[in-house]
């Protein structure tokens, strides 16, 4: 039997896999130390402020934190002069012992059973919106396109220091970048303007990951970005990781699974909300499964990025329905794929 990291890798390579990759199981995530410097709010606690100037809040009625834009909250106050707002946090020269966290996690993981993955996030239209309001931001694209491009600039040149430091020291065998594209129905820019803004930025970024011992970029965009998939490609990114039902999952795998793997048809509206029982997540991964009915270019996944849920146990109970599909279709035990892969580890 293969093991969770070499079945994802022929999953992703249009090889033979021996059963559906299972979600997060072949990704054991690593973070630079940046990371530890720039504080994300816990839910019902206290608004912070990131290493970005970015005040962030997450109130218990709502299912993830999200910056806070009230005026006087707005990072770039004026698009025009937004270098005197947004100031890079220090990624060099970071006090040993936060290395030594870094270091410690990418040490834990037993690279012959997971791609020991590179986290990054925000992405870069994320990081533009967090700064400055989703309104704005867009409205900023088509008014101000000279500026965008330079913000875009500054923000690519920090993301590769970053990945220097992460490729130089850690040495992941993966990256997985968060960076939201759309909504559920539509992609936030017409494919001519997203390729403007963003294809050369992120092909440097993924490049650089690429040609410094990655072999994949999955790239996280819970949202429909089926009108940009040829783009994202060309940008490097391996897997599509967060691709909603509405994307059509069977016709992109159908269209593109040469080029590109597609994680998800699991949308969290299906299983993540108050009230889910076992029967809906068992009900929704072997219909997301049959949906797509491709071993390779697809990974049946819960659409949230990274191994986890709003609601707790959803992630579990999901995950123990595609080990029960590979049970009952392919001929494995549950001690089998147990020992091929490392223990789960529910991040959300």
């Amino acid at each position: 039997m293969l093991t969770a990291k070499e079945n994802m890798r022929q999953c992703i390579i249009n090889g033979k896999p021996d059963r559906y990759v299972n979600q997060y199981e072949a990704m054991a995530f690593v973070m630079h130390p940046y990371s530890f410097t720039s504080p994300y709010p816990q839910k019902g606690g206290p608004d912070v402020k990131t290493a970005w100037g970015v005040t962030y809040s997450f109130p218990e009625n709502v299912p993830g934190g999200f910056p806070v834009h009230t005026p006087d909250k707005i990072v770039i106050k004026d698009i025009e002069h937004w270098r005197d707002y947004v100031h890079a946090p220090q990624v060099t020269g970071l006090p040993e012992n936060l290395w030594e966290m870094s270091l410690g996690m990418a040490a834990a993981i037993d690279g012959d059973k997971a791609f020991k993955c590179a986290m990054v996030a925000p992405g870069l239209f994320e990081n533009t919106h967090h700064l400055s309001e989703i309104q704005n931001a867009l409205i900023y694209y088509m008014e101000y396109e000279d500026e965008m491009h330079d913000l875009l600039k500054y923000l690519t040149d920090w993301e590769l220091e970053l990945a220097m430091g992460t490729c130089d020291r850690l040495h992941p065998t993966a990256v997985f970048h968060h960076d939201d594209w759309g909504s559920e129905t539509n992609s936030f820019f017409r494919p001519s303007v997203f390729e403007d803004f963003f294809l050369e930025p992120y092909q440097q970024i993924y490049g650089y990951y690429k040609s410094h011992g990655c072999e994949f970029v999955i790239h996280h965009s819970d949202s429909y970005c089926a009108n940009i998939v040829p783009i994202m490609i060309e940008m490097g990114i391996d897997v599509f990781q967060g691709c909603m039902h509405s994307n059509n999952v069977p016709e992109l795998v159908r269209k593109y699974g040469d080029k590109m793997t597609f994680m998800g048809e699991i949308d969290n509206k299906f299983v993540d909300f108050e009230g889910w029982t076992p029967e809906v997540c068992r009900k929704a991964a072997v219909d997301a499964i049959e949906r797509v009915n491709s071993l390779t270019a697809f990974i049946p996944c819960i659409t949230q990025g990274g191994p986890g849920s709003v609601y707790p146990g959803t992630y579990g109970e999901l995950t123990k329905a595609i080990d029960q599909y590979n049970i009952d279709h392919f001929g494995c035990t549950q001690e089998e794929i147990e020992a091929n892969r490392l223990p789960i580890n529910i991040m959300f």
